[in-house]
């Protein structure tokens, strides 16, 4: 169901705004496919940073939330949250920080090098602690995580590390969370949860029971949560949705069962040229990773954004999109299309006016949120709460670390 843009009135731009019903309804849905699957939901914060909302998850179901970073775990850990997984290997840098972490409630890290285990392990020991270690998998993505055949041996290691506890493993194919064509998709992740299983059977085999088989995300969770390997699944982008998954096919016949829930309000602030109308959402609004933002509401059907600099986009009339078609790249080319254009195209009458608001779909989620400071949300009875984004990247004082 589609954000009534009709019944938002926004007081300021550009505001990242969260539709409070469509939020809630797309976490039912995905908490009510993890219950019927038997599998837990651990909500992944690196997408929304946001203690409130993942506070929200876990009251409708969540075990815990995942964190990409140690910042993230130590904002949520420092909200109250009590169940995290970081699931990403930590800089050595680190360690102490980690550790201080295992002693604020149920935490676990992913590792995948024996001496970011054994760093892990001494600076538990410091705190008196033992902290569970996940083996962190590369199941084809290439960016962290031992090989397949690899696993036994290291978490065979990791149990000979005072201070640490094998707890189990992570595979995480974010390499196919957005394969355009879903049934391509599917095809690729059951190859990978194949991998998983192999794996598993023998750690089972070896008495290394994993305790946790994490893993799995939006894009692949109808596979995922069907192949009986995960114990829990570290979706995120399912809560708020963006443009990038909106251009893959959804597991559901190509549909998918969650609905956008977040969007950015941006303002008209100049409109002197026939072929675009500029508004104050560029590039520190709405983050360039991924496809461009698309347009919700506020614009003639077929109108798209570009960005024109940091505080700027444009909102081309699909009147000129021909005429620059080819242009994009290069900014003579560019900048004479426009101008060809301006001269040539007749007047539209359905361009957005001085001070319009139009409404924006990122294009990465992820990224975007990180760039605002809050999410705006709007409530069914028309009002705004405001929700920090508290767990975006911070620096610790280098005097305090020091003393960790």
């Amino acid at each position: 169901m589609p954000i009534d843009f009709n019944r938002l009135r926004v007081f300021t731009t550009p505001l990242l705004v969260l539709d409070r019903e469509t939020l809630e309804r797309n976490l039912h849905v995905m908490q009510a496919r993890c219950d019927a699957a038997g599998v837990n939901l651990r909500a992944h914060g690196k997408m929304h940073k946001c203690s409130t909302l993942a506070k929200l998850q876990i009251a409708k179901g969540a075990v815990g939330v995942c964190a990409q970073t140690v910042g993230e775990a130590e904002a949520f850990a420092g909200s109250g949250i009590a169940d995290i997984l970081l699931t990403s290997p930590a800089s050595l840098k680190d360690v102490r920080r980690v550790a201080a972490l295992a002693t604020r409630g149920k935490f676990a890290a992913v590792v995948d090098d024996r001496i970011l285990a054994e760093a892990l392990g001494a600076a538990a020991r410091a705190r008196g602690v033992v902290l569970d270690l996940l083996v962190d998998i590369d199941l084809g993505q290439r960016r962290t995580g031992v090989r397949a055949n690899e696993v036994v041996e290291f978490a065979g290691a990791i149990e000979t590390i005072s201070g640490t506890r094998f707890a189990g493993v992570q595979g995480y194919a974010g390499h196919l969370q957005h394969i355009s064509d879903a049934r391509a998709r599917i095809l690729a992740n059951d190859k990978a949860l194949g991998v998983l299983a192999g794996i598993v059977s023998g750690l089972r085999t070896a008495n290394l029971e994993p305790e946790t088989v994490s893993g799995g995300g939006t894009g692949t969770h109808t596979g995922d949560l069907a192949g009986g390997i995960f114990t829990e699944i570290q979706a995120g982008s399912y809560a708020v949705m963006d443009a990038q998954y909106g251009a893959c096919g959804g597991p559901d016949d190509g549909t998918w069962p969650f609905s956008a829930a977040l969007a950015l309000a941006s303002t008209v602030v100049s409109a002197r040229h026939r072929t675009h109308v500029t508004v104050d959402a560029g590039f520190k609004a709405l983050s360039s990773d991924g496809p461009p933002a698309k347009i919700l509401s506020g614009a003639a059907a077929g109108s798209m954004w570009l960005g024109m600099g940091d505080e700027h986009g444009a909102i081309f009339h699909p009147a000129a999109l021909g005429a620059l078609e080819g242009k994009w790249q290069d900014p003579l080319a560019f900048e004479a299309g426009i101008a060809a254009a301006d001269i040539e195209l007749p007047p539209t009458f359905d361009a957005p006016k001085l001070g319009d608001t139009v409404w924006l779909q990122p294009g990465h989620c992820d990224p975007t949120i990180n760039l605002h400071d809050a999410f705006f949300v709007a409530e069914p009875d028309g009002s705004w709460t405001r929700w920090p984004i508290d767990a975006r990247r911070r620096t610790p004082d280098p005097a305090a670390s020091a003393h960790r």
